[in-house]
């Protein structure tokens, strides 16, 4: 197969083909079974192209997700400050972007995307890898590999109970209330004993 260098002939959105092709194949063949150098050829480009628009796969997946916001750079400051309270300003982080109103409803489409048979893959392969673990190691933990996928499975929890499912009392509580209940856990899922 010959793939032509630059903008596909006749398509006047290259940028948005690649993203199609990148969805198509992060859902299908999950983070680490999907190339740049595969999302070029499904989208008839030259990988060079996509590493323009989108820099490094990484930052192709994120755009994949067509989240509202980038969540590495959102959760950046959880880890800036190192791990003693991590929890909470994880939580805190993560309730006012999920709480606002303005970014919920993509958010929540995402969500049910994940959580579907086919984002399995996107959600084991490419999340947890891309944007969860780098907590992790940016906050110094031992064992982040083991210790965030704990983590990201009490978050997913709050995702469906508070916002999917929207179960009482759970999905009415004040912010900071979620806090105080999550939070404890959270820092020992980080910091804690595991066993």
């Amino acid at each position: 197969m010959t793939v032509s260098r630059g903008r596909r002939p006749g398509s006047p959105d290259t940028r948005a083909a690649i993203l199609d092709a990148a969805r198509t194949l992060f859902a299908s063949g999950g983070f680490s079974g999907t190339s740049v150098r595969a999302v070029a050829a499904k989208a008839g480009v030259d990988p060079a192209l996509v590493h323009h628009y989108f820099g490094t796969k990484d930052d192709l997946f994120v755009a994949a997700l067509a989240l509202p916001v980038d969540p590495r750079e959102v959760l950046a400051s959880v880890a800036a400050e190192g791990p003693d309270g991590a929890a909470e300003r994880l939580l805190r982080v993560f309730l006012s972007v999920w709480d606002d109103p303005e970014l919920q409803l993509p958010l929540l489409g995402l969500a049910r995307t994940l959580l579907d048979p086919s984002g399995k893959q996107l959600l084991r392969d490419g999340f947890l890898k891309v944007v969860i673990g780098p907590i992790g190691v940016a906050l110094g933990i031992d064992e982040p590999e083991r210790r965030m996928p704990v983590v990201a499975s009490q978050v997913l929890g709050l995702i469906l109970m508070r916002y999917l499912l929207e179960v009482e009392p759970v999905a009415s509580m004040p912010a900071d209330e979620v806090v105080g209940i999550y939070a404890p856990t959270i820092q020992r899922y980080l910091t804690g004993d595991l066993s």
